[in-house]
């Protein structure tokens, strides 16, 4: 719960009582490793926030997982277009060792706009924050060389390394385990 409160804490513009109506509707959840918070092809309900543990979300083609995402404890995840549209999800996410998280259900999460519109504001910040992050990684993926962007993963994220699999990492970084294993070999 404190980790939760922290991160709030960094939107002074939400008043005590706003933060409490939102952690009254916050429900706690343990997860297992390998366990599916959501699963493609059906409608996510929840914001997750990540307090101990690590997602991933990834989607399947041609046979194989695509890593996108990686979810530390201290932040935001959910599938953003199934979340905001109310269309199923293209992507999976899994807890990817024993992970807690707190989560609101979309609808609390609405209704709680109508009566705290300071949390409708941070809501958008944080909408801000992921497009500006997804906006980042379109471009790490295409203009910067595999080495570029598997030492820039090292520098900006580097506990993802620690907890994810080559093969997660290599999926994530758009290269294939050999290069990836080349790369690290040459660091």
């Amino acid at each position: 719960m404190e980790n939760i409160l922290r991160t709030l804490e960094n939107f002074p513009e939400l008043g005590q009582e706003a933060k409490a109506a939102f952690e009254e509707k916050l429900q706690w959840i343990d997860l297992e490793r390998g366990t599916l918070v959501e699963k493609s092809e059906t409608i996510c309900d929840y914001l997750y926030f990540v307090t101990a543990g690590s997602l991933r979300s990834y989607y399947h083609k041609d046979n194989k997982d695509v890593t996108v995402s990686f979810t530390l404890p201290g932040e935001f995840t959910t599938s953003m277009y199934s979340f905001i549209s109310r269309n199923p999800s293209y992507e999976s996410i899994e807890a990817m060792e024993p992970t807690r998280l707190a989560r609101i259900h979309h609808d609390d999460l609405i209704g709680l706009f109508d009566s705290h519109h300071s949390l409708e504001r941070v809501y958008r910040l944080l909408l801000e924050q992921y497009y500006i992050s997804l906006e980042e990684q379109l471009v790490f993926a295409k203009f910067k060389s595999a080495r570029e962007r598997y030492l820039e993963l090292m520098e900006n994220r580097p506990k993802v390394i620690q907890k994810a699999s080559v093969g997660q990492i290599a999926s994530y970084l758009d290269m294939s385990i050999e290069t990836l294993s080349r790369i690290r070999a040459k660091i």
